[in-house]
């Protein structure tokens, strides 16, 4: 860590920058928080990429979101750049990225941010004047980002706040949601991440769903409007009861939220709308694999400590969420499938059993 500095007076306006995919922008969420309860006056802004976006709509901690492009040339970051110049009296960034680093340099008066432990070069600690070594494996994301909320000496907030929808759109979604479901018990599976090797094999998704429906539980099924994702739902409610619903393509991310908190359970693999689940409250299981849960295992609504809800190995329940993990010595391997590539199998999720899942089903539905 650097020299500790002076507190100094409340800062008015804050830059917090999270240029990755939208499970990173969802789990910096509650250090937006953690600054906006520690000044409240402060207007807070979030950098993301581009199509990230959507998973921070209707946030009461965020004043702007500034979206860039995920790849751009020169003229472009330079404009940018200039745009930020030490507009924010504090800059941070919950990842240890050059990118990320050179947006606080540009913006902040004040700046906080990660350095990978293998970093040593001066180069890099000049674009901040506080650092800390990024964890990648034993810390979870989520405690991550609010060690810096510990660096800034304010309280942590622990809470993950997922998208939300403006009051006319809530009432205009409400009525939407109850026509489809048609206000009966529901259940809401996400079954298709968005690399194939984060996948639960397609005839246990749709076991699952005629499984639930024989509970007398209606089923709605989410996904995005990727062809490729639409097919694969497609091809899971094709030949189903009518109490399935397929929603995939239709919902944006505030409106996927607002469904899951209607809903008796939520079931999806380690997907960014898993751990919008978990943030609901919704009684959730999340599908895993390859991935750490240690690191990436979805925050359970009421968890209020720095210790990770997970363990490395081995199926566990925590709050409103139960972590199924599959099965193998190799387990979590923290590569991209058995293959090594984001569109490989992974041999620990293809042997997760749709009895298991089931299980698991019967414990949170009862509970």
């Amino acid at each position: 860590m650097s020299p500790s500095q002076a507190a100094g007076p409340a800062p008015r306006h804050i830059l917090l920058a999270c240029p990755q995919r939208i499970g990173d922008v969802l789990l910096a969420t509650p250090l937006a928080r953690s600054l906006k309860h520690a000044w409240p006056a402060a207007a807070i802004d979030l950098l993301v990429f581009a199509g990230t976006e959507g998973v921070l709509a209707a946030n009461p901690d965020i004043a702007q979101v500034i979206a860039v492009p995920p790849r751009s040339g020169f003229a472009a970051n330079f404009r940018l750049l200039r745009r930020l110049w030490r507009h924010y009296d504090l800059a941070l960034t919950p990842l240890p990225t050059d990118r990320a680093r050179l947006y606080c340099w540009a913006a902040g008066r004040r700046r906080l941010g990660f350095l990978q432990p293998r970093w040593q070069e001066r180069s890099k600690t000049l674009l901040l004047n506080q650092w800390l070594r990024f964890d990648d494996r034993d810390t979870h994301s989520v405690s991550m980002g609010l060690r810096l909320a510990q660096l800034l000496d304010i309280a942590p907030c622990f809470e993950v706040v997922p998208p939300g929808l403006a009051p006319r759109q809530l009432e205009a979604f409400q009525e939407k949601l109850g026509k489809l479901i048609n206000k009966t018990p529901f259940c809401v599976l996400h079954p298709c991440p968005k690399y194939r090797y984060k996948m639960w094999p397609q005839a246990a998704w749709s076991g699952l769903a005629a499984w639930l429906a024989g509970r007398g539980l209606s089923v709605a099924i989410t996904g995005s409007a990727e062809p490729v994702e639409m097919a694969y739902v497609n091809q899971i409610v094709r030949g189903q009861p009518g109490t399935i619903v397929n929603l995939a393509g239709t919902l944006s991310l505030a409106e996927t939220a607002e469904l899951i908190r209607h809903a008796q359970l939520y079931v999806g693999p380690d997907t960014a709308v898993t751990h919008i689940a978990a943030a609901t409250g919704t009684p959730t299981i999340a599908l895993f694999g390859p991935s750490n849960p240690v690191k990436w295992g979805p925050w359970p609504h009421a968890w209020k400590r720095f210790e990770s809800p997970w363990q490395r190995s081995g199926s566990a329940r925590q709050g409103n969420v139960f972590l199924l993990q599959g099965p193998g010595d190799c387990v979590p391997c923290l590569h991209e499938g058995c293959d090594r590539h984001l569109d490989s199998r992974s041999d620990c999720l293809d042997a997760l059993t749709l009895e298991q899942v089931k299980q698991a089903a019967e414990k949170m539905l009862s509970g």
